[in-house]
Order: structure tokens, then sequence, then C-alpha cells
């Protein structure tokens, strides 16, 4: 694909307009449009003026920065979900070639779900709206790296005709301008540069104080954690447009309900990782990390090599989990370093002289494993200075420990030793962890298998929604 892949998709959008004209002629196309009923009272714009943050939740089968998202695309079920968990909006992408989207995609939710819709396209050409209100859309996106002032203005007052909305989507300050002169209402920053899919997620917070108060501000793309719309709800952005965060969360009511700000769900780390194909499963069954030992000397021991191998095929939204004993400081910053892993756990006796010779270095997150013997080595843990701990029998045990000693704890920490599909359940509902970590207990013969993975992650999904259904 070309440096630019704007202009690549742009080119191609072109083409592909010119081949519905030879079927159905521009003129046809907005007589059609035209007769529709246009005093929709612009109900894209009303949903986004809740008093809270709201949510436009993206309908998105691939994308060309991260190839294919949901190989299943079951494409109503996921907007009726999105619905159901409060969506304001749903995004629906019709591009074909990169990100696998149809125009009957958009026709049909449109058509099932009772909140608005917006053609998430390339709009290249005014016969892409009179098609957009034939689907059923409620709004369109129009780009400013693609469309000047006069084409933006044009293709606003087509909006308008119709009874649709324009989200006009910039990237920078220049684009903010022409948005604002072309006489947006609805503007969008984009957290990703289109001419490289680069994400900078601050962008959007960054450019907020060019748009007057008045005017729907929209931030897109990169936005991924509660932390995130936190930041942008302080910056009085009027709501965000989500899309592989949500696509790839096996229970989207939850996921939305985390990124509100609700309970969020229990983390699944599966750690142990051996081969290509553990990486493949973990991803496939929707776990949110996954660990490899990279310390000699354990039974999943593996080369720096064998990282490389199973991050190349680890999903890329994933964290890998790089777990060392009694490594220096620079060799497990050296894996940061090159990229392989994301975070660091420690179960050796790293002090807090270590970690000050790590944070030197590297600004990874830290896992310390703890040992839980009693209640006072449980309380003890939470001193550590590290990001999260993880509380365990001991390492490679197999074995769970009295839980009950965790009784009062309220910090964030990770459960660990002798978790298995058949009880992690129960701790889950009866502990709320941060997350649960899981090695032997989803192996077969001393090999990761898919089929307990699947498991393991479903009893953890179904034990986060018990307290809701039993309500």
């Amino acid at each position: 694909m070309a440096e630019n892949i704007l202009e690549t998709i742009a080119a191609a959008t072109r083409e592909r307009v010119a081949r519905a004209k030879s079927l159905v002629p521009e003129e046809e196309i907005r007589r059609k449009a035209l007769a529709l009923p246009s005093d929709t009272g612009f109900p894209f714009e009303r949903a986004l003026k809740a008093r809270d943050i709201s949510f436009i939740c993206e309908c998105k089968k691939a994308s060309p920065s991260k190839g294919l998202i949901a190989p299943e695309f079951p494409y109503l079920d996921i907007a009726v979900d999105y619905e159901k968990a409060g969506a304001a909006c749903i995004s629906v992408l019709t591009e074909p070639k990169w990100f696998l989207g149809e125009n009957e995609y958009l026709e049909k939710i449109a058509r099932t779900v009772k909140i608005p819709c917006i053609r998430k396209d390339f709009t290249v050409d005014d016969y892409m709206i009179y098609e957009a209100k034939l689907l059923g859309a409620s709004a369109v996106l129009l780009i400013c790296s693609l469309l000047d002032t006069q084409t933006l203005k044009a293709y606003i007052e087509i909006c308008d005709e119709l009874g649709l909305s324009a989200v006009v989507e910039a990237h920078d300050e220049r684009e903010i301008v022409s948005a604002l002169d072309a006489g947006a209402r609805i503007i969008g920053v984009n957290n990703r540069n289109l001419k490289d899919f680069s994400v900078d997620v601050t962008n959007s917070a960054s450019l907020r104080s060019l748009v007057p108060k008045d005017m729907i501000f929209v931030a897109e793309s990169g936005i991924k954690t509660a932390e995130d719309i936190d930041i942008l709800r302080r910056e009085h952005v009027d709501a965000v447009l989500i899309g592989e965060t949500l696509m790839r969360a096996p229970d989207k009511k939850a996921m939305l309900k985390e990124l509100r700000g609700g309970p969020a769900p229990t983390r699944v780390k599966v750690c142990g990782l051996m081969h290509p194909e553990d990486a493949e499963a973990v991803s496939e069954a929707g776990a949110d990390m996954a660990g490899v030992i990279l310390s000699d000397g354990f039974y999943r021991s593996i080369t720096r090599e064998d990282a490389k191998r199973i991050r190349s095929v680890l999903a890329d939204d994933i964290p890998l989990v790089g777990v060392f004993v009694n490594a220096t400081p620079a060799e497990a910053a050296s894996f940061v370093r090159e990229g392989i892993i994301d975070a660091v756990q420690l179960h050796g006796d790293e002090d807090e002289d270590w970690v000050k010779a790590f944070r030197s270095i590297s600004a990874a997150p830290l896992i310390r494993a703890v040992k839980v013997t009693d209640k006072k080595s449980a309380r003890k843990a939470f001193e550590y200075p590290a990001s999260k701990i993880l509380l365990d029998s001991g390492t490679g045990t197999g074995q769970t420990f009295d839980w009950s000693l965790l009784e009062g704890i309220k910090r964030p920490y990770l459960l660990a030793g002798g978790l298995g599909p058949d009880n992690v359940g129960e701790a889950v509902r009866s502990l709320r962890p941060w997350g649960v970590d899981v090695s032997s207990g989803v192996e077969t013969d001393r090999r990761k298998d898919p089929e307990k993975i699947r498991a393991f992650v479903k009893a953890v999904r179904e034990a986060d929604r018990a307290p809701e259904e039993d309500a």
C-alpha cells in the first residue's frame, strides 16, 4: 500500500463510486433520496447531547492497521448488543476492501435498531451522501484530509437538505479551522493519523479548546480504557467513537460499562505460553493478558526467540507479560525495549533497589508475585512498589491457598494458584479480584488446551455478570 494510506483508500473509493453510478445513475439516486422524509430532527445530533459523555459504538470487521478483527461477524447481534448496552449511536463501516464493510450491513442494522447510525466511509462524492440516506443512515463522515473547505460546505448543505447529520473529521488545528469555516455542527477529532495510521490518544483532548463549547465534539480512535474516557470527560468531550476495543470484547455490555466507569470486568491472564499456537488460543478465547517465563530452570521457560514468535501471533491488544526470577533489571528491560513484552512480572528476591534500577531504564508496568501463607503476608504484599500484585500459593504449585486470608483486602490484585475452569467462577464471585492468572489449570498433558482456555474465560465472564443476573 502507498505511504499515504488515506489517498490509496480514497482512490479506490472513487472507483467504487464510478461503478455504482454505472448501475444506478446519480440523478436517480438523488431523486430517490430526496423523496424520503427530510424532517428527521437530526436524531444523531440529539443522541450526542446527553449530560454525560456519549458512546458511538462501531461495527467493524477489519481495518488497514489491524487486519482482520472479527473473523466471525454477526453484525446484527453486535448492533443489538450495543443498543442494549446503552450506546447512543452505531457506526457502521461500509468500505469493502480494507475494512471488509458492506452497504448491506448498514441497511440491515439501521432497520433493526432504534438508535441512529452513521455511515463510516470515505466520502469522496456527493453520490455517497444520497446513497447513505437510502441505506438508512442518520449521519455521514466527512474527512477534512480528503475534502477542501468549499466541498465540505457543499456536502454539509446536502446533508441538511436530506435531514442527515455530518461528522466533520479533523486531525490537526488547520483542519479544525476548515471544519468550522465549512459550517460543521459536529467535529470529530481523530487520534489516528489517517495518512500513516499512527495513534496519539491525547490528540483530541489537546485540540478540544479550538472548538466552541456549544458544538458537538467527538473523540475518535485509540480509546481503550475508563481512564481515557475520564480524561476526555474532563475536557468536555461530548462523545467518543470506539471500534476495536469493543469489537474484540467478548462481552460488549461489560466492556461498555467498564469504559463508562462502572465495575470493571475481571481481567484474565493466561501464563506459561510456550508455543505460537498457545498465543492463537489465548487470542481467540478473548483473554486480556498473556504471560511467558523468560528465566531459565522452569518447565515452561522459553527463549527470547520463542517469545518473539509468540508476540508475533498474539493479538495486538493483548499485553504480553514476561516472568522473571532474579534477572537483572537490564535483562528484563531489554525484552521491553525490543517490543517483545509489555510488562514485567517478578517472582524472585527483587527488592526496592531492583525496582529503582529498573525504573531508571524502563517505564513498563511491574507485577509482583507474592506467596500467601497467612493474613500478614497477604497485606504486606501491597507494600511492594509495583503496578499490580499477584497473590499465589507459590510459583508453579498448581494449588489454591486459603482465600479467606484475603477478606477485607480492597486493593486491586491478580489471583493465582490452582485456578481452572471449574473453580474460577467461584473465586471471581466471592473475591472480585482485579484479575485472575492461570497456567496449568488450562493444560492437558502439560500443553495449553484451547478448549480449557475458552472454558476458563467463559467462566470468568459469566461470574462477572452474576450479580446483575441475580439482582
